[in-house]
């Protein structure tokens, strides 16, 4: 674990703000860990706000709805923050029932739901892990064995990030219910949530809620890893190859929090989210919560104006984030940061020969030899980079961060992961 310069004074003061609803989104087929879904409306429909318009008859996949009411005006290839292009419905906004009112639950009638009919509210919603994972969050939910603690991450680790941290300061109430559901769900009863040192508003907002334990943790890079914060948290080491469910362990991020509680208590998909948009650049950082598929364009213009042209756009955070090609690339379920880099900031470095000083073994938190993977990747021995436990990596970066001969390790060791898939 590392210290990292945090950056996060752009924003963090900064109360959350709704962004305007958009004239026009771009809503990708594929918004999580899983199968891509296949569209359910046609060019020339109409939608409502919260409609479901893609779906997928398979194991590991989420649905995608509408997220303003309007037109659909074309299905088509159009760029992807992750996967640089990917089918995509675009919806044009008629302005018809968008502060539409899903369907409300009581009290009396969320204290009826079974844990079968929480995991269908959370996969009818769409909600996936939303602290960057994207993995479909109702799997999560109905694991392979008795679990027996739950660990709510609210470090948000990464630099500039803020969103996670404003959430928990302004719907702590709300996020206590999701936890409540999410524990009551799965039979648990031991419930941490994780909180680093730096975020002093939001320990304070968490503690004296019964049956939840506040930690708090330093705040070094990658503190929000799910390994770390087992560890950190619990005292507890997952061996290689095994998961946090293996040791009876569920994490979850604060903000897939709050949207298991949206989609119980108030019948709402996942339509939304909360990103940060920060950087030198910008005369304006916020905190917004924005529609899903809104052009990263808006939310730039919306918080200029700019000082100075970026070098470099991320979605995501410096460390872990995915820098983009375009400014057409629209904000899906995982994006929880929009970073915009100056020349100096992102000037590239140029890379050397290894020197054998080991500083990316003694810097990676799950304790791998990246310079190893590294030299192997370079010459296409996956089945080495295997043995070398390329599949553990959480590619935190820190690997880049520490090497002097500025070694591109972790792009090689992505590759080694993604070969070892095939």
């Amino acid at each position: 674990m590392v210290k990292l310069t945090e950056n996060k004074h752009y924003s963090e003061n900064k109360a959350i703000e709704k962004f305007p609803v958009p004239s026009k989104v771009y809503l990708p087929l594929i918004q999580h860990l899983g199968k891509i879904c296949n569209p359910e409306v046609k060019v020339g429909d109409t939608v409502k706000l919260g409609q479901r318009i893609a779906s997928m008859q398979a194991n590991v996949y989420a649905p995608i709805h509408a997220s303003i009411s309007g037109v659909v005006s074309a299905i088509r290839d159009w760029p992807h923050p992750v996967l640089g292009r990917a089918k995509a419905i675009v919806l044009e906004n008629n302005g018809e029932l968008d502060e539409a009112v899903f369907g409300l639950r009581s009290r009396q009638e969320i204290n009826k739901l079974t844990p079968a009919d929480i995991r269908k509210i959370v996969l009818d919603a769409g909600i996936v892990g939303m602290g960057g994972a994207s993995f479909p969050t109702h799997i999560k939910l109905n694991p392979p064995k008795q679990l027996n603690t739950l660990i709510i991450n609210g470090a948000e680790c990464e630099p500039y990030l803020t969103a996670d941290s404003r959430l928990m300061v302004e719907k702590t109430a709300e996020i206590v219910e999701g936890v409540r559901l999410i524990a009551a769900c799965l039979g648990i009863k031991e419930v941490y949530i994780g909180i680093e040192d730096n975020k002093p508003e939001a320990i304070k907002a968490f503690s004296g809620f019964a049956g939840i334990e506040v930690k708090v943790l330093k705040s070094d890079y990658p503190q929000g890893g799910e390994k770390q914060l087992i560890q950190n948290i619990l005292g507890k080491q997952i061996p290689r190859g095994k998961l946090p469910f293996d040791l009876g362990v569920l994490v979850q991020n604060v903000a897939t929090v709050y949207a298991v509680y949206e989609a119980v208590f108030k019948g709402k998909p996942l339509i939304e989210r909360l990103v940060t948009v920060t950087g030198s650049c910008l005369e304006n950082p916020k905190n917004l919560l924005v529609r899903l598929g809104t052009p990263i364009k808006n939310l730039i213009d919306f918080c200029g104006p700019l000082k100075e042209e970026p070098a470099k756009i991320i979605i995501g955070g410096p460390m872990m984030g995915i820098a983009q090609y375009t400014d057409e690339v629209p904000i899906i379920k995982s994006s929880g940061g929009l970073l915009l880099m100056n020349a100096k900031e992102a000037k590239p470095l140029e890379e050397g020969p290894c020197i054998r000083c080991a500083a990316c073994v003694r810097g990676c938190p799950v304790g791998l030899m990246p310079c190893q993977i590294n030299l192997a990747s370079e010459r296409s021995l996956w089945s080495l980079t295997k043995e070398y436990g390329a599949g553990d990596c959480i590619e935190c970066g820190i690997c880049n961060y520490v090497c002097p001969a500025h070694r591109m390790l972790l792009q090689t060791i992505k590759r080694a992961k993604l070969e070892g898939l095939r």
